[in-house]
């Protein structure tokens, strides 16, 4: 049975603003709570013009009020830009208010150069990226018996339970650090498509060390997902984000996210084409029913049980159709009574 979760960046729309997309956030994690996902998480985003989101410890405390089953979380803190001791202190300090419905998921992208030098400006050295997932886990335990250079140092606050820890990555070194220190491990098979990612998770699965966290490998794929009623709606949604995706990853950073009435005008030179070619390769479109049979084969293939979906279209009533379409196609609420 396959769990379906939901990863969203907070995309600032044509015509809208930051204000106006953070509540779009809202929005659509509300739906998702009532149509029976798993899991909403939100993105940290820094210098990128489209997206809303660059603190997602804040946008989570709003969404975990404003919702009732869902688990909220991360995807992901950006860990070496920050303290261990102060990310553990905020997902404890969430975790205490909304018991067993937080998830922190961490990575290590480094973002741009001028927002790694600020983030990061008057350290005289850095930790490596594996003690800094150790050093969470110490603080989410509060183990003092191990010898640690805080031994002594607890997090706070004190409660009797511990968010969900994960580790999102696309290579070997973040499936090892996971599987070292016994957290969860997502696969971005959405950054990095291929065959290579199953080996990847098989050797997380191989190496695994169980933790006080987390007794056996866990282990989710996230995509891109795009579906629409018929096949020509899901390609118009996927128009949209061709063009969206094209230039967040170049040089010419765009101020929102296109409509579909833009991206139609717009098209694509053959340069732009081939690259956009290249980038559906990392996309699931189509139907309800085609992009369900897809995330079901991608599912046995990384032998996982739970898919986090990015429903990174345009518009928030799009988002939330998308979403929808796939919760009735997977029966979630059904599964969400059992």
């Amino acid at each position: 049975m396959i769990s379906l979760s939901i990863l969203d960046y907070s995309p600032i729309d044509e015509g809208a603003d930051a204000h106006q997309a953070l509540w779009e956030t809202t929005e659509l994690a509300k739906h998702a709570d009532a149509l029976g996902y798993k899991r909403f998480w939100v993105s940290e985003h820094h210098m990128v013009d489209s997206v809303a989101n660059s603190s997602p410890e804040m946008l989570m405390m709003h969404l975990a009020a404003l919702t009732s089953t869902i688990r909220i979380g991360s995807g992901g803190v950006m860990l070496p830009h920050y303290s261990s001791y102060k990310v553990a202190e905020n997902f404890r300090m969430l975790e205490a208010l909304h018991p067993n419905r937080i998830d922190l998921g961490i990575g290590r992208s480094p973002s741009y150069r001028i927002v790694n030098t600020a983030l990061n400006e008057g350290k005289t050295k850095k930790t490596s990226y594996e003690q800094q997932v150790a050093d969470l886990m110490k603080y989410f335990t509060n183990n003092t018996v191990e010898e640690h250079r805080f031994q002594s140092l607890l997090a706070a606050p004190k409660i009797p339970t511990a968010p969900q820890m994960w580790m999102l990555g696309t290579g070997e070194r973040g499936a090892r650090t996971a599987a070292a220190q016994g957290t969860g491990y997502v696969f971005a098979l959405f950054a990095k498509p291929g065959s290579k990612g199953v080996s990847i998770v098989e050797e997380y699965r191989k190496q695994f060390q169980p933790s006080s966290l987390l007794g056996r490998p866990k282990t989710m794929v996230s995509v891109f997902a795009v579906a629409g009623e018929t096949e020509e709606e899901a390609e118009d949604l996927a128009k949209a984000f061709d063009l969206w995706l094209y230039f967040v990853e170049s040089d010419n950073q765009p101020p929102y996210y296109p409509s579909i009435e833009t991206a139609k005008k717009r098209g694509f030179t053959a340069t732009e084409d081939r690259k956009v070619r290249q980038n559906r390769r990392r996309m699931l479109i189509g139907t309800p029913g085609k992009v369900k049979a897809e995330i079901e084969r991608i599912a046995e293939t990384f032998q996982t049980d739970e898919i986090l979906i990015i429903p990174n279209v345009s518009g928030i009533e799009n988002r939330k159709k998308v979403i929808g379409l796939l919760a009735k196609e997977f029966r979630l609420n059904d599964k969400k009574d059992l």
